[in-house]
C-alpha cells in the first residue's frame, strides 16, 4: 500500500502527480524544479540559485515523508545544460553528503524552462 505525500512548504504538483509517494520503508519524490512555493515562480536565473531552491523543495518533501537527505539511496538529476554540471555538483554535494547512487543527464528542456530537476528515492 502506498501513501501520497503533500506539503505546502514545497511547490504543488504542476500536473497529475504527487509530490512524493511512500511505500514500505521508502519514499519516492517526484522531480523538483526551482519553483518557489510562496510565489509559484521559478526562483533564480542561475544554476546555483535554482539548485539551491530545488534542494530546499526536496528537503521539505523528504521531511513531510519522515525522511531527509542522509537517508537518500538514489537520485536522478536532469540538467538543461551539461556545462552546468560542476556548479550543480558543488551545491548538490553539500546536501547529499552520504553519497547516494546517482544518475545525472542533460536533457533538451525541463518544465517551465528550469535549469535543473532532481528526484530522490530515500529510506524513511
Amino acid at each position: 500500500m502506498s501513501n501520497k505525500i503533500h506539503t505546502d512548504n514545497a511547490p504543488a504538483a504542476i500536473g497529475p502527480y504527487s509530490q512524493a509517494v511512500t511505500t514500505g520503508n521508502l519514499v519516492f519524490t517526484s522531480g523538483q524544479i526551482a519553483i518557489n512555493p510562496a510565489t509559484g515562480n521559478i526562483e533564480g536565473e542561475t544554476i546555483e540559485q535554482q539548485t539551491l531552491q530545488v534542494m530546499k523543495n526536496l528537503g521539505e518533501v523528504l521531511k513531510a515523508a519522515g525522511s531527509d537527505y542522509s537517508k537518500a539511496v538514489k537520485t536522478v538529476c536532469f540538467l538543461a545544460d551539461i556545462a552546468d554540471f560542476a556548479k550543480f555538483n558543488e551545491i548538490y554535494g553539500q546536501y547529499f553528503t552520504e553519497k547516494p547512487a546517482r544518475s545525472c543527464v542533460a536533457v533538451k528542456q525541463l518544465p517551465k524552462n528550469a535549469l535543473v530537476e532532481v528526484e530522490v528515492i530515500a529510506e524513511i
